[in-house]
């Protein structure tokens, strides 16, 4: 008990006004909105979807609020399937092969290239 007559503890002083409950209140609502925020932007960017080599997917349409046709690609093929919540069901194996998309940090590369390019060419003038 000799811990809690330590100097850390005398200037703790009980919540007495409103502010103080305000403060805590408001802060408690900050610190819940940025994982709501940080949860949202994860789902919106997908950023937890991962690829390889051999399997990716390469577009994806939403049909409903929670069913989604996807094409994905394995090894060389391309294969359209239909996602619900339920199950997941083969649609059909594309014969022509839709063009796969650079991954984002590539095409970030390409356009931050090209807007750097572009503002040289004016500096010049």
């Amino acid at each position: 008990m000799a811990w809690l007559s330590s100097p850390a503890f005398a200037d703790n002083k009980p919540l007495s006004s409103s502010v103080d409950y305000l403060s805590i209140l408001l802060s408690l609502a900050l610190v819940i909105g940025l994982v709501f925020m940080l949860g949202y932007l994860l789902r919106r960017f997908n950023v937890t979807q991962t690829g390889s080599a051999q399997m990716k997917v390469v577009g994806s349409m939403a049909l409903g609020t929670r069913e989604r046709i996807l094409v994905i690609q394995v090894g060389e093929e391309q294969h359209m399937l239909g996602v619900t919540p339920q199950n997941i069901n083969h649609l059909a194996r594309l014969q022509t092969n839709l063009d796969t998309p650079a991954p984002s940090g590539e095409s970030f590369k390409l356009k931050l290239g090209q807007l750097m390019q572009g503002q040289k060419g004016k500096d010049h003038d």
